[in-house]
């Protein structure tokens, strides 16, 4: 293990990531790179809820199928994690402050946003993970959760941010599987690069005045906002971000990121 674990920002997918060869062995390559985190902490873009909310924290909670239209098999994918209560308690003690609380919601399995890619990553589920809700949409406030958060990278603790770096639903290539994607993806997806690598923390966090098809990238901002949480919880020590995952997934852009 290294003196401090990195952040990750990345894209999820939905249930069906499952069934992309390229996605799935890009997501087990990255893993296989990282070192072994004693836990994993989730901001995913599912989960919004105020105050701040730790969820399950004891083993064989089920996991929350939070989609709907699907294919039954979907519905029958397992991950047992152990739950991380003490993790639950640094994020408690961390956060909590006067007019602040942390809420508990131990019935709460991990989403999607959670599971899906950890059952790629980690998939012997053998390393603790527990997800928290994200308290705000806010960019600035996101940013200051992440930087209070920051302190459990030196326990080891891998902080992941998961959301997706284009969210438009409405205007997706369902019908396209090449990598395709429309030019304001692209447009947002080459921004989106170019401010998080350099660092450009102001322009990450009021995305949506300064980069093209921003309101269009994303119409709700739910599945950017983790990457605020990630961002705030590298500031610390300088943003030193690097690209892991590029390419587009049915038109969406599937960028994802390790902070150092």
């Amino acid at each position: 293990m290294t003196d401090r674990m990195p952040a990750l920002y990345l894209s999820h997918g939905a249930p069906p990531l499952a069934d992309d060869e390229v996605w799935t062995a890009e997501l087990a390559a990255w893993s296989a790179d990282l070192p072994t985190p004693k836990a994993v902490l989730v901001v995913s873009a599912h989960w919004e809820s105020a105050p701040l909310t730790v969820g399950a924290t004891a083993d064989g909670v089920p996991l929350t199928y939070d989609f709907g239209g699907f294919e039954q098999r979907y519905y029958e994918v397992t991950y047992a994690a152990p739950g991380a209560p003490q993790l639950a308690q640094d994020v408690a003690k961390l956060v909590a402050a006067p007019g602040r609380p942390v809420y508990q919601d131990p019935d709460r399995g991990l989403d999607h946003g959670a599971y899906v890619p950890l059952v790629e990553m980690f998939p012997e589920a053998d390393v603790p993970v527990l997800q928290v809700s994200m308290p705000t949409l806010d960019p600035k406030e996101l940013f200051e959760l992440g930087r209070t958060l920051a302190p459990l990278r030196d326990d080891g603790v891998l902080i992941i941010g998961s959301g997706f770096t284009t969210h438009n639903l409405r205007e997706a290539l369902w019908n396209e599987t090449s990598g395709a994607a429309p030019e304001w993806g692209r447009e947002f997806d080459h921004w989106a690069q170019e401010a998080v690598e350099s660092g450009d923390v102001d322009a990450v966090l009021n995305f949506l005045d300064v980069a093209p098809a921003g309101h269009r990238a994303h119409p709700r901002t739910e599945h950017f906002a983790p990457l605020f949480v990630t961002l705030g919880a590298s500031a610390d020590q300088g943003i030193d971000a690097h690209t892991t995952i590029d390419g587009f997934w049915y038109g969406l852009s599937k960028r994802s990121f390790q902070f150092a």
